[in-house]
């Protein structure tokens, strides 16, 4: 018997071009702004780091992906880091008041004010990724982050 190209084949053909034509699934995403309260003063800027590694909390340098801000010291103050694909992120913040690019210290004491997202605690140094860790899942995340000072 003779294989004869019909509507099966032609069938075949439709099926092949509507799988190229398909639309690429874009991963939802969620725009986070953050709050920023209880600055001390507006005296430089507030740098600020959204990273989804744990190995790169809380500074972010070296994480290529992280949302990275620094925005002039004022109150009231709101970062906004844009839409970001779903999944677990946590944010650093430093008020850099000298305008420096770090955070200053005095016997390992930080001379500048620091805050994390969830207002996660500091003990004996930064907190742990999972302690300021937050999740977006497809809705805008709004979140406040009451900056810290310890001299």
């Amino acid at each position: 018997m003779r294989h004869r190209p019909g509507a099966f084949g032609a069938l075949i053909l439709l099926s092949g071009a509507s799988a190229a034509l398909a639309v690429p699934v874009v991963p939802a995403s969620s725009d986070v702004t953050v709050a920023v309260t209880d600055l001390r003063s507006d005296k430089g800027h507030v740098l600020a780091c959204l990273t989804a590694k744990p190995a790169d909390f809380p500074d972010c340098r070296h994480d290529p992906q992280a949302r990275k801000l620094t925005v002039a010291a004022s109150e009231p103050l709101e970062l906004d880091f844009g839409a970001v694909p779903d999944g677990l992120y946590a944010i650093s913040l430093i008020h850099d008041e000298n305008s420096n690019g770090k955070l200053d210290t005095a016997l390992m004491i930080p001379r500048e004010g620091f805050g994390f997202s969830r207002d996660a605690p500091v003990r004996m140094g930064p907190p742990r990724f999972a302690r300021a860790a937050f999740e977006t899942q497809g809705k805008d995340t709004r979140l406040t982050i009451r900056m810290r000072y310890m001299l």
